[in-house]
């Protein structure tokens, strides 16, 4: 297959310039014509199998970015990086967490990856586009955060946060909250009876 300039630019900017060595070789690049790239100063060799078009700027989340991109298919950012994508906390996360199908679970990450996995998948509206990233909607990371033991303040945050910005309705997050447990679901009900009216 001939490499097709227009097809790896296509991938790569919905992706703020990265892409992955599958998807190069979807649009006929070879590894060793992604290394000339490489060498030429065109690519940016961000980590094993991922590259960026140089001319593309730097984002303050790009090591998100790689990392989701790394993980490949079913990977999703979640609990407290998609609390931070969302504009949710005012946390900075100590990882990159990423949730991925059980299935998978044999996946080494990164060192400066947590993963977390799910058995049921993800259901219709669990997932969002945030940046050209696959991560949890709100309310699903909410729940998330708060059945993995965040702090109440910080989720009680991200629940006025959700609610006053229109991203989640108060009914979502008690009927999902019950679903996660008495802990959860008293934790959400707390944060949603100190909200006005």
């Amino acid at each position: 297959m001939k490499p097709n300039p227009d097809c790896l630019y296509e991938v790569a900017e919905g992706q703020r310039g990265y892409f992955t060595t599958p998807q190069a070789r979807g649009c006929g690049y070879s590894w060793s014509l992604l290394s000339h790239h490489v060498g030429s100063g065109r690519l940016v060799r961000a980590r094993r199998g991922l590259y960026r078009f140089r001319q593309y700027p730097s984002w303050p989340r790009e090591e998100v970015l790689a990392a989701w991109l790394a993980a490949g298919s079913g990977a999703v950012v979640s609990h407290e990086s998609a609390l931070d994508l969302l504009d949710l906390a005012d946390i900075i996360p100590d990882a990159i967490h990423l949730t991925i199908p059980r299935s998978r679970r044999g996946w080494r990450p990164p060192g400066d990856v947590t993963l977390h996995t799910t058995q049921e998948g993800f259901g219709t509206g669990e997932t969002v586009e945030r940046d050209g990233i696959r991560v949890t909607s709100p309310t699903r990371t909410i729940l998330d955060v708060a059945e993995a033991g965040m702090s109440p303040d910080q989720v009680s945050r991200a629940i006025r946060q959700a609610v006053e910005r229109g991203l989640v309705t108060r009914s979502q997050l008690r009927e999902r909250g019950r679903e996660r447990g008495r802990r959860v679901e008293s934790l959400v009900a707390g944060a949603l009876g100190a909200l006005p009216a």
